[in-house]
């Protein structure tokens, strides 16, 4: 078992910035490739962006590239999503969610989820 615990989320203007936290603690962390995914209300959720174990490779949806950057602490059991530039409709919850099988960067193949941050973009 891994247990994700999300931080950083709030209430923004358009244009500002947050950073997220996502704190791990159970298996090791590094074992386990890293993605944030959003929920806004009414809508699936969706990827928004994925890191690889090690650190060495990173993906992004793109609605959000050039704007977020997502990265990882491995001795900290953390990872972190920088978001900058934001929008109104990046308005979502922010979960974290972990996968050791590298199938995809799919909510049904991930297999620990955080409960999520609320992140809510005013304009």
């Amino acid at each position: 078992q891994v247990q994700l615990v999300e931080s950083g989320g709030g209430l923004v203007q358009a244009g500002g910035s947050l950073r997220l936290s996502c704190a791990a603690s159970g298996r090791t962390f590094s074992n386990y490739d890293m993605a944030w995914f959003r929920q806004a209300p009414g809508k699936e959720r969706e990827f928004v962006a994925g890191i690889r174990w090690s650190g060495s490779n990173t993906y992004y949806s793109e609605s959000v590239k050039g704007r977020f950057t997502i990265s990882r602490a491995n001795a900290k059991n953390t990872a972190y999503l920088q978001m900058n530039s934001l929008k109104p409709e990046d308005t979502a919850v922010y979960f974290c969610a972990v996968d050791s099988t590298y199938s995809g960067w799919r909510p049904d193949v991930m297999q620990y989820w955080g409960k999520g941050t609320l992140v809510t973009v005013s304009s």
